[in-house]
């Protein structure tokens, strides 16, 4: 059996972030009688770009996670890369729910979450290589 408890980990906790911000669809649906897209409303296309945004970038992060426990990289390698991933898609969602212009949220979360995917891609690449038979 293959235990990840890391990625398992942040896999949870990204379910919950996205089960959140889901959630705050369907109230918002209700008050502005709007049953697709966002009807114009502003707070309804920013909860939807946030929950939208979330599942756009979290699914490949967990993926790459998981390939890098599988790998065997250091669970403190994969502690902080997952939790840059974490807390960047958390500071996205929470400065777009604040405004759909330049807020700090936006600009850090996205910073951070690109930074999680570059380093794992990196890593991912590296141990691919056939000149990388030593870990990370």
């Amino acid at each position: 059996m293959i235990w990840l408890p890391v990625s398992s980990l942040y896999a949870g906790l990204g379910a919950l972030l996205m089960i959140a911000l889901a959630a705050r669809i369907p109230p918002l649906r209700r008050r502005h009688h709007v049953g697709i897209n966002s009807g114009g409303r502003e707070d309804l296309a920013l909860a939807m770009r946030a929950h939208g945004n979330a599942v756009e970038n979290l699914p490949l992060g967990l993926l790459m996670l998981g390939l890098l426990e599988i790998q065997g990289i250091s669970p403190a390698w994969l502690y902080a890369i997952g939790g840059l991933l974490l807390l960047g898609r958390l500071l996205h969602a929470w400065g777009l729910s604040l405004s759909a212009g330049k807020t700090f949220g936006r600009f850090w979360g996205m910073v951070l979450t690109w930074l999680s995917l570059l380093i794992m891609a990196g890593m991912l690449i590296w141990l691919a290589l056939p000149l990388s038979q030593s870990s990370l």
